[in-house]
């Protein structure tokens, strides 16, 4: 009987969550639905330096606000807890005894100042960054260079040390990554890294192991960043005896610039002018906000949508999914090999997608909360789900209800009275003065109703209607957009709709 799939996304709490960290979590969260399995949420705060506070809530909100919840979490938890790995410390440091008491790791008591020196001395121009590895680690300060007697004394006084991997020399590693094959590494090009800290905390590469194994993970996906780290983590799991157990790996590939030439980053975003963080990110040491796909105006289902097509598709030409059909059409082999340019106008391309495809009411929550960040406020409900229904399909963000929408709360603040002049004429004012007294004495309201009066007016004043309808619209929203006009003046009533007009032919006589 097959293993039930088991995925987990591991981020550390450092900051605001990258569009490429949330595609991280789309693809195991997917992967997991489609075969039945769990996703699981694991905090790496074992780099306590790094730690700021806010992020780990910032990730499970931004998590939340996309639909993908994970089954098994700190917040959530589950039957593997604790899902930190601060709270999981006493569990690494006998998986790291127990390599070096094995051979395959030893203690390293150099000092800071004596690693620096170490990088000073042997440095080259054909090595300008020299590692502890393989070479260098028989001239510096650990158990494999010291006497027996002398590590047994710098361990009982408690001399700081940490616990190194001892890679072999000259191997070579492989695996099956289920995105790009073999994948094969040479020992000698990797250094000896750190297991556990002086601080008695695993780094990464011992954590991730150790907790994979006694969580019963089943795949691991990850950037493709950290394929250089794959040798030291297949050997942990081979020297720990647990190379049976081990998940299947799947590195994905990155979200590159828009011209492709190297990794999206929130530099990149702010250079030119999108979001790269799934939500507002508030740095809480420096208080600068950078700025979300949620708050620019994205919808989740459209964020989620354009994230599952940066590097992958179902093999046909359809863009446009939602979350079940994701889970349905998912397969890790259809995720591509190489970087997937990141191209913002098409993001908000299945934004507006999205927007069209939405229920009113799906909509109304965030649109009046638009209108709300405008100072705008939106008493009557079932005017603005009126309004929605209106004026979606124009709507690439959630801020566009507002420029497309305002009008139908509060009269215009301003009326491009400058577009109207230059055809203006008497004919034309003595029309919508008439207009005036014929919608005050209509005793019909309606859509067709006002579109059929205002063309017989125009008829009997000998007037095309192509020329009316500009000067109408603007008198109604103040420029040229929004819905049909007929709708505009149905929708804001009999009363705005006169006054409107009237207050703009005051303007152009007085102009």
């Amino acid at each position: 009987m097959s293993k039930k799939v088991r995925v987990r996304f591991a981020p550390s709490p450092t900051g605001g969550l990258h569009l490429g960290g949330v595609r991280t979590v789309l693809f195991n969260y997917l992967f997991a639905k489609n075969q039945g399995g769990d996703f699981i949420v694991r905090i790496e705060d074992t780099d306590q330096g790094r730690f700021v506070a806010g992020a780990e809530e910032y990730i499970f909100n931004t998590l939340k606000w996309c639909g993908l919840e994970p089954d098994e979490s700190p917040v959530h938890g589950g039957p593997y807890a604790p899902y930190r790995q601060s709270e999981r410390k006493e569990n690494y440091r006998q998986y790291a005894e127990q390599l070096v008491k094995d051979g395959y790791a030893y203690y390293a008591f150099d000092t800071p100042a004596e690693l620096e020196e170490m990088r000073n001395r042997f440095k080259t121009p054909e090595n300008p960054s020299p590692q502890y590895n393989q070479v260098l680690r028989e001239k510096m300060r650990n158990s494999l260079t010291l006497e027996k007697d002398e590590v047994a004394r710098l361990l009982n006084e408690s001399v700081p040390y940490v616990v190194r991997i001892k890679m072999p020399l000259n191997e070579t590693i492989s695996f099956t990554d289920m995105i790009r094959g073999e994948v094969s590494f040479n020992t000698s090009q990797v250094d000896d890294k750190v297991l556990l800290k002086a601080d008695g905390m695993p780094t990464y590469h011992l954590a991730v192991v150790v907790d994979d194994y006694l969580m019963k993970i089943t795949h691991a996906f990850r950037g493709e960043e950290w394929l250089p780290s794959a040798p030291v983590h297949l050997l942990v799991w081979k020297y720990l005896g647990w190379e049976k157990d081990m998940p299947q790996w799947a590195h994905l590939p990155l979200i590159l610039k828009p011209d492709g030439n190297g990794k999206l980053s929130k530099r990149d975003g702010d250079r030119l002018g999108f979001p790269v963080f799934a939500m507002d990110w508030t740095d809480p040491k420096t208080n600068e906000t950078t700025i979300g796909f949620k708050e620019r105006g994205f919808l989740p289902e459209a964020f989620v949508n354009l994230l599952a097509m940066l590097g992958w598709n179902d093999g046909t030409d359809k863009e446009i999914f939602s979350l079940p059909e994701l889970i349905e059409k998912f397969t890790i082999e259809r995720v591509h090999k190489g970087g997937a340019k990141f191209d913002y106008e098409k993001a908000k391309w299945y934004n507006h997608e999205w927007i069209k495809l939405s229920e009113v009411s799906q909509l109304a929550v965030a649109v009046k909360q638009a209108f709300l960040d405008k100072q705008i406020a939106v008493t009557d409900e079932a005017l603005l789900k009126k309004v929605i229904e209106l004026v979606k399909d124009r709507c690439t963000l959630l801020a566009d209800f507002v420029q497309q929408g305002s009008f139908f709360f509060q009269s215009p603040a301003s009326i491009d009275t400058d577009t109207i002049k230059p055809k203006w004429d008497e004919k034309k004012n003595m029309f919508f003065t008439e207009l005036i007294r014929a919608y005050e004495l209509s005793t019909l309201w309606e859509t067709a109703d006002l579109e059929k009066e205002f063309k017989e007016l125009a008829a009997a004043n000998q007037l095309k209607t192509g020329e009316l309808m500009l000067p109408f619209r603007i008198m109604l929203v103040g420029g040229k957009f929004g819905p049909g006009v007929f709708d505009i003046a149905a929708t804001i009533g009999k009363q705005e709709t006169i006054k409107r007009i009237a207050h703009t032919l005051q303007l152009l006589q007085s102009s």
